[in-house]
């Protein structure tokens, strides 16, 4: 039979220049024609034919054996030739380099889109890689490679760990819902399905972001690897060593900023929770949901700025004087905000999204502070008259109970069932809801008033700590049994009026006689002015945060408007 090509047996004595690589690993001496750049080896007569076969050998790059050196009786040195193909222009070898963009692409790639590049910056490798191979560089890139593929893989360890303390948030937020909904009557179950699923999606949400940034580091951990693996194979093939160095140097940057724009290294505090509703026996008929869930976002360290600004008018036809606004608060929901008129004695409520007064309740005394109790229930700290208001906040407010107490009540705020009031002296005063008094704390001692005129109260997002605006410039933290944490003033601050959080870890402080609004971080410290008398405030008194529009609503002495900025 005859045979496919010459071909001796290796006890053969005759010799060729080149040998067909496959037929000498099979102990058969057959005279090479042409080399293959990708299978790194030379081909015979009958393998050559094979390339031509077979559709995924067809593309790869078949030399002439004379481009090969004899080197003595050895087989000659393998040509030094890129193998790497383009991903854009298929099928063809990335052999050229572009020294002004330095990068690599194929001769497509290098007239489409170097063409304007100095040809003496254009080189082919084959022929310039003595000059255009550096092993110094590879071994660099090699090193960045390395250290890439393990910062990628702290990154992925830290997501797994995030994942594990997102689900054990899940499971105990589950819990104390588990736990709530029992204690309720039979009607409540429907509204903590929709609290569930609320969590729920929340829980998806911050899982598919989390499972998302793990997937992106995973995919760049893998390309990094890829070239890693084809920079170490080509230890022998500088061309290929070099393509693969400059792309490698390519990935490495891209890898960067992908880290840098998406913040992969930044570990964030991955929470929820659930704060359930103690007034939810009275109102479950109009309830959403058996709690909020809470999802703890990222704190903020950075100035907030003004974006745009909106008057929002608030005098009504039958207010017998220019307004004079000194508190407001957002209800539970975010949908409505009220506000207090103090010469008018009215709560207004005000529409979010059609940003006008939808109805009022004329009130007995002159109201200033004002918070929400539960979804459906404001209370109202009404000063000289000594007393509390509980008002119906459902489709038409009106007015539910009242508590006398035996001091001014200027600002108000809740938690947990209990009831925090000011008494614009130097007395922090904690009660139930049903007015029992639980505990009074005054921070007065003959050396100094620590508390002094003290004005409205807010939570921070924990609820663990709440902060104080004190007339002679301070801002006064109490934690929420009402002892003493902390105090804390600023030059550019005169006349603390209105405070509350943005609920990243930050503190809006109102300043009526500075005619601004300051912002503070949790430790005390001045991030800057946020609004300014230059901003439209006159008089400022009292700052509320809408957390998902970012916008901060600003009420004033004597005036017509509601100052809304929406904040960047």
């Amino acid at each position: 039979m005859a045979t496919a090509g010459p071909s001796v047996s290796k006890m053969s004595e005759e010799c060729f220049d080149f040998i067909c690589t496959s037929c000498d690993e099979e102990n058969k001496t057959v005279e090479a024609v042409r080399y293959c750049v990708e299978c790194s080896g030379y081909c015979c007569q009958p393998c050559t034919d094979m390339h031509k076969k077979f559709p995924t050998l067809r593309n790869h790059n078949l030399l002439d054996v004379s481009q090969g050196k004899q080197a003595g009786n050895q087989q000659p040195k393998l040509p030094e030739f890129p193998t790497e193909r383009c991903g854009t222009h298929h099928g063809k070898v990335l052999d050229m380099f572009c020294e002004k963009h330095n990068v690599v692409g194929c001769s497509t790639c290098i007239s489409k889109d170097h063409r304007s590049c100095p040809d003496s910056q254009i080189y082919s490798i084959p022929e310039m890689i003595d000059a255009l191979f550096n092993l110094s560089n590879s071994k660099q890139t090699q090193s960045l490679l390395k250290d890439l593929m393990n910062s990628m893989s702290s990154i992925s360890d830290s997501k797994d760990d995030q994942l594990t303390t997102l689900i054990k948030a899940m499971n105990e937020a589950l819990k104390k819902i588990t736990t709530f909904q029992k204690a309720l009557e039979t009607a409540v179950k429907k509204a903590a399905e929709m609290s569930k699923k609320e969590l729920e999606d929340a829980y998806k949400k911050l899982e598919e972001e989390i499972l998302h940034d793990k997937a992106e580091v995973q995919k760049t951990k893998d390309a990094l690897q890829n070239t890693s693996a084809k920079l170490q194979k080509a230890e022998l093939n500088r061309a290929q060593r070099f393509v693969c160095t400059k792309l490698a140097e390519t990935q490495i940057k891209e890898a960067d900023d992908q880290m840098s724009k998406r913040k992969l290294k930044d570990i964030t505090d991955v929470h929820l929770s659930f704060k359930p509703n103690q007034s939810l026996r009275d109102y479950i008929n109009g309830l959403h949901g058996i709690g909020e869930v809470v999802r703890r976002t990222k704190k903020r360290t950075d100035l907030y700025k003004v974006k745009g600004s909106k008057d929002i008018n608030i005098k009504l036809t039958n207010d017998s004087t220019m307004c004079y606004s000194l508190g407001c608060c957002l209800t539970l929901d975010n949908h409505q905000l009220l506000l207090t008129d103090f010469k008018n004695q009215k709560l207004k409520r005000l529409d979010i999204k059609n940003m006008t007064v939808i109805d009022y309740l004329k009130l007995e005394g002159n109201p200033i502070g004002v918070c929400c109790i539960g979804t459906l229930e404001a209370v109202v700290a009404c000063g000289s008259s000594n007393m509390i208001q509980f008002v119906s906040i459902d489709k038409k407010m009106s007015l539910t109970r009242q508590i006398k107490m035996s001091h001014h009540c200027q600002g108000i705020a809740t938690k947990d069932d209990k009831l925090y009031i000011t008494d614009n002296g130097s007395s922090l005063y904690m009660y139930d809801v049903t007015g029992n008094l639980l505990k009074t704390t005054s921070l007065h001692n003959a050396e100094k008033t620590l508390l002094k005129y003290s004005r409205h109260i807010t939570f921070n997002e924990s609820g663990k700590k709440m902060c104080i605006g004190s007339w002679n410039n301070d801002v006064v933290c109490f934690d929420d049994a009402g002892n003493f944490l902390s105090a804390y003033k600023d030059n550019d601050l005169s006349g603390t009026d209105g405070v509350c959080v943005d609920g990243r870890g930050n503190i809006f402080v109102v300043g009526k006689i500075s005619h601004n609004v300051l912002q503070f971080n949790e430790d005390g410290k001045n991030i800057g002015v946020v609004l300014k008398q230059q901003d439209g405030l006159n008089h400022p008194r009292s700052v509320c945060f809408h957390q998902k529009l970012n916008v901060l609503f600003v009420s004033m002495d004597d005036s017509e408007v509601l100052k809304m900025y929406e904040l960047e």
